[in-house]
């Protein structure tokens, strides 16, 4: 197994058990604070190659500059996304009823963890791309039995083009790093050499999880600025 979508839930879900264990209810909201932070670390940097490509910061836009589609190995599992559309204007609304993020959380039994992450993933990463561009998550596959995603007026018409742009996608090794590396820092900016700790637990239940050498390739990535495209 290499980098993919579970792995990167796998390290959103150990910081959510190794910060709530240590610092309880500080500990989900420091959770809460990190993955706004990465989110909207993503969103800016799918913003900074759009506005530098000459392109508006439309929902159009946000949808071609994302920086993933799901891995062939998540794909042979059965695992990759699933989404309707079930609404296009004015309001664009999404129902997925498979996310390999969902599978990770429920296997590991932390359905607290699932729904505290995705239920601000997507909007930090829309509000990090344009604050003025409104994205609601108003459920998850946690406890329902599909996600609803919605963008307000968000201008989609059975013209527009909705592909990804492939020269902005980035690795799942390069998503797992920066997952790592965003959490760190917030867990260090607010709980000092206790919120290290928590993260040198995390990097140790990933080596144990994925191997020393996976674990290795994350650690090359500590000095990596993860604001700039």
């Amino acid at each position: 197994m290499g980098f993919n979508e579970r792995t990167l839930a796998f390290i959103a879900a150990k910081y959510y058990v190794h910060l709530t264990e240590r610092f309880g209810e500080r500990g989900k909201a420091a959770f809460l604070h990190a993955t706004r932070y990465y989110g909207e670390q993503r969103g800016r940097r799918m913003a900074q190659r759009a506005i530098r490509d000459g392109k508006e910061l439309t929902y159009e836009t946000y949808c071609q500059y994302g920086e993933w589609v799901n891995t062939e190995e998540i794909k042979q599992m059965g695992l990759a996304n699933r989404t309707e559309i079930a609404n296009m204007s004015p309001d664009y609304e999404m129902h997925i009823f498979s996310c390999p993020w969902h599978s990770q959380f429920r296997d590991m039994g932390l359905k607290e963890a699932g729904q505290a992450y995705c239920r601000d993933l997507d909007a930090s990463i829309s509000r990090g791309f344009n604050p003025e561009q409104k994205y609601i998550v108003s459920q998850t596959l946690h406890d329902h039995d599909y996600c609803i995603q919605t963008v307000k007026n968000a201008g989609i018409t059975e013209h527009s083009n909705l592909e990804r742009n492939l020269a902005g996608l980035r690795s799942f090794e390069y998503h797992c790093a920066h997952m790592y590396w965003s959490f760190c820092e917030i867990a260090e900016a607010i709980f000092g050499e206790e919120g290290l700790a928590a993260g040198r637990q995390v990097m140790k239940d990933f080596a144990d999880e994925y191997g020393d050498e996976m674990a290795d390739v994350l650690m090359g990535y500590c000095d990596t600025n993860f604001n700039v495209a």
